[in-house]
Order: structure tokens, then sequence, then C-alpha cells
């Protein structure tokens, strides 16, 4: 196989247990993830990696392929790695479970862009901010590029911050969007690194990957996501959904 989708999904959440069984408009929300996942069209296959057996049922039931794991690990990535690891495949996507408006063609740009250059190990994605509300938001994560895509920094904080001489009027904010897409090998070679002092600092694990001197390509999409990490936010798309 050349691309395969994994959605890892963890029951236990520290904001908002069970999450990924929340219901959206009479589906889980796992399922909405994973109908737009399978709509994807390069994906050869979508597995749902998960460590409660809700889960599985739930996943089974609307005809999900679904693999157990362990459920002492510590991120969705290792996650992923116990089941990709017999697997003959170039490139893994790592499709989050709580962001139930991700868009198919979003999961195509990260895996192609691997495909079509060897010299890129992981990707991801980014979305213009339109709402001011979200720069300053923690749970909002901002990400700034070099002029060739690969991200410089990723933060919680704004970025990038505007200095009160700056003959800038607006800088213009990019909000990251938790979709990865890797090449096999780096997979486990990311897997492995060490923890860092930025990822521990800002809780942010792709922080990893840019200070053990890695790159990582950033796309940029048109299509706004509403990550659910809080009961808030599941009102807050739960409305969104309403409007149309």
């Amino acid at each position: 196989m050349d691309v395969i989708g994994v959605i890892p999904a963890r029951y236990s959440s520290t904001r908002f247990e069970g999450k990924i069984l929340a219901d959206i408009l009479g589906k889980p929300m796992i399922q909405h993830v994973w109908e737009r996942a399978k709509q994807s069209l390069i994906l050869d296959e979508v597995i749902i990696a998960c460590d409660d057996e809700r889960i599985a049922e739930a996943a089974k039931g609307f005809g999900a392929k679904v693999a157990m794991t362990a459920k002492g690990h510590s991120s969705g990535t290792d996650r992923i790695c116990e089941v990709v690891n017999p697997m003959d495949v170039k490139v893994i996507v790592n499709i989050q479970g709580d962001e139930p408006l991700i868009q198919p063609t979003m999961i195509d740009a990260v895996a192609r862009t691997l495909l079509e250059d060897r010299n890129i190990v992981m990707t991801t994605i980014m979305k213009k901010i339109e709402d001011s509300a979200e720069v300053n938001n923690p749970h909002v994560v901002k990400v700034v590029v070099d002029r060739n895509g690969f991200a410089l920094y990723f933060s919680r904080a704004p970025i990038p911050f505007r200095a009160q001489n700056s003959d800038v009027t607006a800088p213009t904010y990019y909000k990251h969007i938790g979709l990865y897409g890797y090449t096999k090998d780096f997979l486990f070679m990311y897997k492995n690194l060490p923890s860092s002092n930025l990822e521990n600092i800002e809780r942010l694990e792709q922080l990893r990957v840019l200070e053990a001197g890695f790159r990582i390509k950033v796309l940029e999409t048109k299509y706004d996501t509403i990550g659910v990490d809080t009961p808030e936010d599941l009102e807050k798309l739960k409305s969104f959904l309403g409007k149309g």
C-alpha cells in the first residue's frame, strides 16, 4: 500500500472524557471523522486505532476497520506506530479523532506532498485565522512558516508578536490544524526522539521535531475546522453545524 490513514482514539481525556463518542447530529464524533476520511481519494485504507471496547464497538457498528492497541500509550503517535509497525506502507496520515470537520482534500494534500517529494518527511496543515478571538486563545495553536512553507515554530501564544514600533499594521496569523502526514521511516524516527524542552513548555508534541533539527512542510487550506477539546467546543460545533 502507498498511503493509509489512522485515527488514534483514546477514551480517556483530561478535559473531556469520552469525547470521541460524543453525539453530533445523531452520530458519535469519531464517525464524522471516519466518514470524511473515507472520502479521501488517496487513502488505501482507514483504520481506527483505539484503546477501549466502547470505541471499538461503536466503530464496528458503522463499518470501520478497528485495531485495538495498548492503553498505556502516551500519545496518538505511539498508538499509530503500534498499528503500522508490521505493515508495508509508504505514507501514514494521522487523522485526529476530535476534528469532525476535517476535509478529505486536506488528507490528500499532506499525503500527496510526501509521495511527490522524497526530501519531505512530515507534513501538516494551517489555516488563516479570520476570528480575532482565536489569536489569543491558547487552545488554538498558531504556526509561522518560512518562505518555502516549512514551519519555523508552533505556539499557543500569538505569533508573530507585533512590536509597538512595528510599521506592519496587522500581521497575518495562521492556526495549526492537527492533521499530520509522515513517511513510515520518519514516523518511527519521530517516535524515538527524546521529549524536548520546547515540547514540554508548550505541550505541543510537534515541537520535538523542530527542536531535533527536522523540517515540517505546512500546507495552507481555505477550510476551517473546530477541534473538540472541551464540552464548550462541542456546543460550538453543534451550533455551527446547526446553521448549515
